[in-house]
């Protein structure tokens, strides 16, 4: 496709929830961090550095006696998410990436190349670190 060379009617979305269909054998917690797999379809994000981290669940998906896309997760992006910090997000990592370790737990690093990056690194504190998609 070529270049615009005029205006164009771009559709737009405002909804931040998408839903993806889940690998066999998967079940998606609500909250937990969401990751496409190779083949395009829902997991766990974990340490696993060809996942693409995608949001956070808002329903539990449970396909774990189902082949793959036999069910969807509904997924949030907009805001920011409370997860675990792994103990190397600092305050001068605000504004960074975050990496995940598991579907709950973030780092201040892509752990040589093995960890996806899991959003945005919008604020911490005592209890987690804030994550924006």
């Amino acid at each position: 496709m070529a270049a615009l060379t005029k205006d164009r009617d771009t559709q737009r979305r405002d909804d931040a929830r998408y839903g993806y269909p889940v690998a066999a054998s998967t079940r998606l917690y609500v909250g937990g961090l969401v990751a496409l797999n190779a083949s395009g379809y829902a997991v766990p994000a974990s340490a696993v550095a060809a996942l693409t981290v995608i949001g956070v669940a808002v329903a539990l998906a449970d396909n774990s006696t189902g082949a793959a896309g036999d069910i969807n997760v509904l997924t949030e992006t907009r805001g920011a998410f409370k997860l675990a910090n792994d103990g190397s997000i600092t305050r001068a990592h605000v504004g960074k990436k975050a990496y995940a370790v598991d579907d709950q737990t973030v780092a201040a690093t892509d752990g040589s190349g093995t960890r996806p990056a899991a959003g945005i690194i919008k604020d911490l504190d005592a209890s987690g670190v804030w994550v924006g998609f």
